[in-house]
């Protein structure tokens, strides 16, 4: 079994200030260590386009992580701009991601249609939005993981040709 490489980047005004505890960013850590992941950074940046687009490309370019997750800033609010991000970011889209959790979350409340969410690849880097409320990242999420280590493999071609894949030795 290959361990993957995640970043988890969550977009929050208050969060960056010290004023709320990031709950979401702790329930994707882990999820994605249950799922088999390795979270090798974590950063809580303001709703801010450029510090969003910058941390991203950093992730990907840099770090070259297989993913990166980010929670927060996909909804109609005046300072959401994580998808804003996102899309200026990635070179192609990824859009059954964002379909499904949508589907998914239309099941339970007609308010996930208004998730402007959005999905795509950099390089060999998936990224992912999810919503910033810690239960609909739970549902979100749980939507994504059965599909995400295949998803990650055919991204890299090869898992063991790619450069952040490891071998767990566990």
């Amino acid at each position: 079994m290959q361990k993957f490489t995640v970043a988890v980047l969550t977009a929050s005004d208050k969060g960056s200030r010290g004023e709320r505890p990031d709950e979401s960013g702790q329930i994707i850590k882990e999820m994605v260590q249950e799922a088999g992941g390795e979270v090798i950074i974590y950063d809580i940046v303001p709703d801010d386009t450029t510090l969003l687009r910058d941390k991203l490309v950093e992730y990907c370019d840099n770090l070259r992580v297989n993913l990166v997750l980010t929670t927060g800033g996909t909804g109609l609010g005046p300072r959401d701009y994580t998808p804003e991000a996102t899309l200026a970011v990635i070179e192609k889209q990824v859009p059954g991601i964002p379909e499904a959790m949508r589907a998914f979350g239309l099941q339970k409340t007609p308010h996930a249609m208004l998730s402007r969410a959005v999905s795509g690849v950099r390089r060999q880097t998936l990224i992912i939005n999810l919503p910033g409320s810690p239960r609909a990242v739970r549902e979100n999420l749980g939507v994504v993981l059965p599909a995400l280590r295949h998803a990650l493999e055919t991204l890299c071609g090869q898992a063991n040709e790619c450069a952040g894949l490891r071998k767990n030795d566990v």
